[in-house]
């Protein structure tokens, strides 16, 4: 099993950045990619980005692109995702997230996802 914990989460204004950690523990070798999805309220739970095992390949979603950046510390067992420019509707609880093995991926996809943490909360005020 992989166990998953977010942190850095709190209130921010717009502008303003943030940096989440997602500590990870157990079978971490079985992690393939790691990604953050977020959800609002009303809302859909949405990809945010998602990072190769190597830390060699990064996506990003559209609304985020060019001011969040993903990264990973395999000697840590930690992935971040530092958000700077914050606008109030990236206001949302971030959920760290790991597939396993699959022959393929979609990886903007939350149920290609096998392991996932709590959550940690999002707010961007005006």
């Amino acid at each position: 099993q992989v166990q998953l914990v977010e942190s850095g989460g709190g209130l921010v204004q717009a502008g303003g950045s943030l940096r989440l950690s997602c500590a990870a523990s157990g079978r971490t070798f079985s992690t393939y990619y790691m990604g953050w999805f977020r959800q609002a309220p009303g809302k859909e739970r949405e990809f945010v980005a998602a990072i190769s095992w190597s830390g060699g390949s990064t996506y990003y979603s559209d609304s985020v692109k060019g001011r969040f950046t993903i990264s990973r510390d395999n000697f840590k067992n930690t992935v971040y995702l530092q958000m700077n420019s914050l606008k109030p509707e990236d206001t949302a609880v971030y959920y760290c997230a790991a597939t396993g093995y699959h022959s393929q991926y979609n990886l903007g996809r939350s149920d290609e996802y096998d392991y996932w943490g709590q959550g940690t909360q999002v707010t961007v005020s005006t």
